[in-house]
């Protein structure tokens, strides 16, 4: 299949005139000859960095509001972004396709630095080990806003996805390559009291310019959780030093493919601080989609690693919530179409895909999404093909 970064006007021709930027937000079905015949080119697995569509794993984009400050703070306010002011002389709804053409072009395939990619750990007697880096990076929201000053694991932001079984005995080396002390916390694991990276509290912080320390624990319990910086943590969390940790039940029955029959286990992590409102480090028009078959289920996992509560709406059918915190709801599981993620909360959701076309899929606090220049921010699109 033909690679669509390399001639986006391949995809963009095939943008229907009804595609309008409010229309998309309102989640319209696009015919599957039009749209999702233009997404599966620009979204198909390329061999790029990015998603990947196996039966296990799949990984989303982010954001916009890019701030060369590697100090910047979110704003607390739920007032516009400066993405939500208008540009001088743009026409609002030429700026609006405009950004939408850039999505259809594939634009998260044209950006470099997709973070969330599975570690593969190796062994040292009956223990994965994991080693992992902290630095400085650059990092690009979209392709279009200069590179932020951030901080990466493994030079990424978000840092590599760690992926265990309940049970596993874990060894995290990290080398501290900042010029600053950090310290480690793996959130959501019951670890032994030195392992549970609050400097001053449960260690000391991790020398800067080449500082190690090495987490050791078993994994447990199952589910979705994290791990980031505990130090400093306003600054470098929103900078970048986040990344997923998930943990299968030891049970292969109670894994989601199982469980479920899911084919796409996502993970998607939202941040609102250095580059804006960002989803796995990138801002739309440079998020990358979920794309689906018809009759597929796909899971994902929510991450807020930021410090505002995010809403995710899904346009055009449901989501099952199965899961908090990495703990099974059972009989509390309920149906939504829109759901709401704390700082420091995991929410998995299942989602069949039973609706086929192009649909929104975004933050519903609107200026997190939708400005009037157009769509930026958390936004993506889950695309059912049939």
């Amino acid at each position: 299949m033909p690679d669509p970064a390399a001639n986006p006007s391949d995809v963009s021709r095939l943008l229907p005139e009804a595609l309008s930027r409010r229309g998309f937000m309102r989640g319209s079905a696009i015919g599957a000859a039009g749209f999702a015949a233009a997404t599966l080119a620009a979204c198909a697995p390329s061999g790029l960095p990015g998603w990947t569509f196996s039966p296990r794993t799949a990984t989303p984009g982010a954001p916009g509001g890019a701030s060369p400050s590697p100090t910047s703070a979110a704003t607390h306010s739920m007032g516009p972004t400066p993405e939500a002011s208008p540009t001088p002389g743009m026409d609002h709804d030429a700026a609006g396709k405009a950004v939408v053409d850039r999505f259809l072009g594939g634009e998260w395939q044209q950006v470099p630095g997709f973070g969330n990619q599975p570690l593969v750990p190796r062994t040292e007697g009956n223990a994965k080990v994991f080693d992992i880096s902290i630095e400085a990076i650059q990092h690009q929201i979209d392709s279009q806003k200069p590179p932020v000053d951030a901080l990466g694991f493994n030079g990424t932001w978000p840092g590599p996805r760690l992926e265990v079984i309940e049970g596993d005995l874990i060894r995290a080396n990290f080398v501290n390559n900042l010029n600053e002390t950090t310290g480690i916390h793996f959130h959501g694991q019951e670890v032994p009291n030195a392992m549970d990276g609050v400097p001053h509290v449960t260690q000391e912080p991790i020398p800067a310019n080449g500082g190690r320390f090495t987490y050791e624990f078993t994994a447990k319990p199952s589910g979705s959780h994290m791990y980031h910086s505990h130090h400093n943590a306003t600054d470098q969390v929103g900078r970048g030093l986040l990344g997923a940790f998930i943990v299968q039940p030891a049970d292969a029955a109670l894994r989601y493919d199982r469980l479920y029959g899911a084919t796409q286990d996502i993970v998607w992590i939202s941040n609102d601080a250095l580059g804006g409102f960002t989803i796995n480090g990138r801002g739309f028009p440079a998020t990358q989609p979920i794309v689906a078959q018809l009759g597929e289920t796909i899971v994902i996992r929510f991450m807020n690693e930021g410090v505002m509560m995010h809403p995710w709406h899904l346009h055009g059918m449901p989501m099952r919530v199965v899961a908090r915190d990495g703990y099974a709801l059972g009989s509390a599981a309920f149906t939504c179409d829109t759901l709401g993620v704390n700082p420091g909360e995991r929410w998995d959701v299942v989602i069949d895909c039973k609706n086929p076309g192009a649909w929104a899929f975004h933050c519903h606090i609107l200026p997190h999404a939708e400005g009037s220049d157009g769509m930026f921010g958390m936004v993506t699109a889950l695309v059912v093909q049939a």
